[in-house]
């Protein structure tokens, strides 16, 4: 999973043989109580899970070890900006689209499991989707290209 983040300063994170337990817990049942969202990339479906609060967007995608099919994770922000993603304590290989208030994808980015480095939209945007590394590459998703279904996209 990922998190977004803000310039604003990062905060601890889970830390310790203990608190890194209950960390993992609560990470895991805190994301089952997401709502689910169908999406659209075309003819293709996506099960997306709806992280559209501070700490759901934070928790995101941390600690799973795999996505069933064609499942991912919708963040939903309030207002569009330049939304960045990295990857601490992702186990999976994901790839993000970044989506623009109209549901066409501004940019697409391949994120590596574990890191920390930013990936952010190439323009002001109020959604991100990831998925598994590839997915929207093997679909021949690509900039420009529309995702439906958003809640409150236009």
């Amino acid at each position: 999973m990922t998190r977004f983040f803000s310039r604003l300063p990062r905060l601890a994170t889970c830390a310790g043989a203990g608190i890194a337990a209950w960390c993992l817990a609560g990470a895991v049942s805190a994301q089952a109580s997401l709502p689910m969202q169908t999406l659209r990339a075309g003819m293709h479906l996506i099960h997306a899970e709806v992280a559209s609060t501070p700490q759901t967007r934070e928790k995101g995608l941390m600690f799973r070890e795999q996505l069933g099919a064609n499942q991912g994770m919708l963040f939903i922000f309030e207002v569009p900006g330049t939304q960045c993603m990295w990857m601490r304590n992702t186990l999976v290989p994901l790839s993000v689209a970044f989506i623009a208030d109209d549901g066409t994808i501004a940019n697409i980015e391949d994120m590596a499991p574990k890191t920390e480095d930013s990936h952010c939209a190439v323009r002001p945007v109020r959604y991100a989707l990831e998925m598994e590394r590839g997915w929207f590459a093997k679909r021949g998703l690509k900039a420009g290209s529309r995702i439906d279904g958003i809640p409150g996209a236009r």
